[in-house]
């Protein structure tokens, strides 16, 4: 039987030992605070305990807004995971975009079952809920529309974004060279138009769409401008990769008379306030001043590229005075592990103690995610906000003592020490365990339709180096 995300209980109240706020536009911490819940909106935040109808008094939480995840590949990223470590799965080119990602999802799609993609969706949305988080953004192949059922059952709060490609074929080939072919612009804008019509504001508001042009080497002019236009018009947040490599960079000049994929997309009026671009990590200096200048979005992922020994720095970004948020890009989907790994690496890259500090990074994946998409009722724990919230478990060993609740978790904390994660006032994750799902059978049988995709002849090539 599929899991079903339970209805929210009439009221409930949450003690926090900490609790994450905002005071005069600023972060802070209060301490020994209740948090009443009634239905899908925070009622209020009180000394006394509230009567409500469903308790949760456990000493030592740290009580945080529902952490936002704004850009993760449940199924990409599970294709990939374990057989790209150590530089295995790159056939000559630096990237597994093009020797394992692309072609190998839009294999699986082909081979798969409604039943096994379905499978594969319920892992992603499990991982995501088990890391911490209660928003996602979740940029997929077309054919995948699974992941909005998944997201529906479980009860994430999700935006889904499938992509848009011009060309949906960028294939490395045996010299580690990039081959684009195919033109699927038109199908993908139209089938991204039917996923909105089906799937935008269902499961009470929880489940929106972004616009999602794949890259700027998938995306030409003509495609960038129309899903741009048509994001505007319905009010969809814009997200796209923006220099992942060396290699776009240099594929967008020879295309776009020098150009640099930031100008590339300049020039097409996509660089604005509700674009959120992913990763950025071969952007000059200067195109980092533009984005700045347009009021763009930086999405960082440092662990991904951290594995092919890539520095990818969140204080690089946000250095230029660029909203700079932390995402998972799939890899793990441990949002705390991925908010310590930018400390670390921006501290590593910049060699200074101070950089990306705790407050910062907090921030990355609560009160600025939430603002870059244009939601002041997400990210902020505040009487009328919407009832998402995420509970951090500060009582582990590795936690204690405790003197400055950020810092500890920033510096220490990982999906381990998940107690609650709350969605409009739905519990769905309680003492780090799915309330409403049998986590082992999920988990069982999105691995076996990976196991499927692995056993393609085209897989076992991809990986054999």
């Amino acid at each position: 039987m599929a899991p079903t995300a339970p209805l929210p209980p009439r009221s409930t109240a949450i003690f926090a030992s900490h609790l994450l706020t905002r005071s005069d536009g600023a972060q802070a911490v209060l301490h020994d605070r209740w948090v009443l819940l009634e239905g899908g909106r925070i009622a209020a935040i009180t000394a006394a305990r509230p009567a409500a109808e469903q308790v949760f008094d456990r000493p030592g939480r740290f009580v945080l807004p529902g952490l936002l995840n704004l850009h993760n590949h449940a199924f990409s990223e599970a294709v990939a995971r374990s057989q790209t470590e150590d530089g295995h799965g790159r056939r000559r080119n630096p990237s597994i975009i093009y020797t394992v990602l692309l072609p190998l999802t839009r294999r699986g799609l082909d081979i798969l079952t409604p039943a096994e993609r379905l499978a594969v969706a319920r892992l992603g949305i499990l991982q995501l809920l088990k890391g911490g988080v209660a928003t996602v953004m979740e940029p997929f192949r077309n054919g995948l529309g699974e992941m909005f059922d998944a997201a529906a059952e479980l009860g994430i709060r999700f935006y889904g974004a499938p992509y848009l490609f011009s060309t949906g074929d960028a294939v490395a080939g045996a010299d580690g060279t990039v081959r684009y072919a195919g033109d699927d612009g038109a199908a993908d804008l139209a089938a991204w138009n039917a996923a909105h019509a089906r799937w935008e504001g269902a499961a009470d508001g929880r489940i929106r769409l972004a616009m999602s042009p794949h890259a700027t080497d998938t995306c030409g002019p003509d495609l960038l401008r129309a899903a741009a236009a048509r994001a505007r018009e319905v009010g969809a947040p814009i997200t796209t990769h923006l220099a992942q490599s060396a290699a776009e960079v240099a594929t967008i000049g020879r295309r776009h008379g020098g150009r640099s994929p930031a100008e590339y997309l300049d020039w097409l009026g996509l660089l604005a306030p509700d674009l959120l671009a992913a990763h950025c990590i071969a952007s000059s200096d200067d195109d980092l001043r533009l984005m700045a200048a347009r009021g763009a979005t930086v999405l960082n992922c440092p662990r991904v590229f951290a594995r092919t020994g890539t520095v990818a720095a969140f204080g690089r970004f946000a250095g230029f005075g660029i909203r700079t948020l932390v995402a998972t890009d799939g890899y793990n989907a441990d949002l705390l592990g991925e908010i310590n790994a930018a400390s670390l690496i921006s501290k590593i890259a910049a060699t200074d103690m101070y950089a990306a500090s705790a407050p910062e990074l907090i921030d990355a994946v609560t009160w600025s995610a939430a603002t870059a998409i244009r939601r002041p009722d997400l990210g902020v724990i505040a009487p009328g906000a919407t009832a998402d919230l995420t509970v951090i478990d500060m009582t582990h060993p590795h936690l204690q003592p405790l003197a400055d609740p950020r810092r500890g978790l920033v510096a220490l904390g990982n999906r381990a020490n998940i107690d609650l994660v709350v969605v409009d006032g739905r519990v769905l994750i309680d003492r780090g365990q799915l309330v409403h799902g049998d986590e082992a059978a999920i988990t069982a049988a999105g691995a076996a339709a990976i196991g499927r995709i692995w056993d393609l002849p085209e897989a076992r090539t991809a990986f054999a180096d």
